[in-house]
């Protein structure tokens, strides 16, 4: 079923810039995307600075029509509560944010979330109108264990178990090995478990489903290497962390279509 997927490039700043920095930043790319020409039709951005930079961002969006978009770090299962420390869904749909990321390998590792956690959490930015970006991903050990694709697609799963057909979700695969290590996933490799995340959708929530859904690459993603991923049918995007603080290389990859003839 052939669908237009439109690209989404992605940057996760996860705890760096505050909001006064957020505010030069997003100046800074608006301005080197605007130099360029940059078409978000053809390439949508976005960034997803912390909670505390929210405010600030959504009223430079606002007030200058910026076509960037931005969203949450992550969310609450909960819309409302006793929660100490908790963002509500709710909150970020107020501040005007189109996505949320969901499941982040570092929310499972230092947070101890579990895929039914994310799951919930998944369900409840829905309820809100937000697209979740739901994180998959294995370690070294789990792809010397099972090989690839194995977990990433059990963790989708149990995200899939909990949605309807309709639902309008994102999906990042990142293997946690090669997060900040400077060291990528091959475009080879990205695509075969991109390739099986999409068969799973399929399984779960129809061939439709599959073929709209937008599935990134995350991990030490940079302009010299995104134009490969970005030439592999099933690879959609790109969810970029460190390489997203800087802005000059972020507004590089998000310009991926000039580099694909030199990929």
């Amino acid at each position: 079923m052939a669908v237009n997927r439109t690209p989404l490039i992605a940057g996760n700043w996860k705890m760096n810039l505050d909001h006064l920095q957020s505010i030069a930043f997003v100046q800074k790319l608006a301005w080197s995307l605007r130099d360029a020409k940059h078409d978000y039709s053809e390439v949508e951005v976005a960034v997803f600075p912390p909670f505390t930079d929210l405010r600030s961002v959504q009223t430079l969006v606002t007030a200058d029509k910026l076509d960037l978009r931005y969203g949450g770090q992550d969310l609450s299962e909960h819309d409302s509560g006793a929660y100490t420390g908790e963002v509500s869904g709710a909150f970020l749909a107020a501040l005007d944010c189109r996505y949320v990321i969901i499941g982040h390998s570092e929310r499972r590792q230092y947070h101890g979330e579990t895929d039914e956690l994310i799951a919930r959490k998944t369900v409840a930015a829905l309820r809100h109108g937000l697209v979740p970006v739901v994180c998959v991903g294995e370690t070294a050990e789990d792809l010397e264990k099972h090989g690839p694709s194995a977990v990433p697609v059990a963790q989708l799963g149990v995200v899939l178990a909990a949605l309807e057909a309709d639902a309008d979700v994102v999906v990042a695969y990142e293997p946690v090995w090669a997060i900040g290590s400077g060291q990528a996933a091959t475009p080879e490799q990205a695509q075969q478990v991109c390739g099986a995340l999409r068969a799973s959708i399929a399984e779960a929530l129809g061939d439709e489903a599959a073929a709209r859904t937008r599935i990134l690459y995350g991990g030490s993603v940079k302009a010299a290497n995104i134009a490969g991923f970005m030439k592999h049918k099933d690879v959609d995007g790109a969810l970029v962390g460190g390489a997203s603080l800087d802005v000059g290389e972020f507004a590089s990859i998000a310009r991926f279509p000039k580099h694909v003839g030199t990929a």
